[in-house]
């Protein structure tokens, strides 16, 4: 078995409440010089059989239709550490 891993994360121009509230709150924890938060899902997922061009193709598809909101977020898929 192989495994693909789907980043997904907002589009840079969206909003990040949630990237934001952890970055006001890492100097309060003692985090110092982060300039910056954004956070995202990760999808990892076993795949049966070879992953081909046909099975990246439907994993495209799947993140494409189902993993991400392609209206506010952008995504990747990875393969063995590849960007595909």
């Amino acid at each position: 078995m192989a495994r693909v891993v789907v980043d997904v994360m907002l589009k840079p121009e969206i909003l990040d409440p949630q990237g934001q509230a952890v970055q006001r709150a890492l100097p309060r924890l003692g985090f110092e010089g982060i300039a910056d938060v954004r956070q995202g899902k990760r999808f990892e997922l076993e795949v049966e059989g070879p992953v081909d061009e046909a099975a990246l193709a439907r994993i495209h598809e799947m993140a494409e239709t189902f993993l991400a909101n392609t209206v506010i977020e952008d995504f990747t898929v990875k393969v063995d550490g590849e960007a595909q």
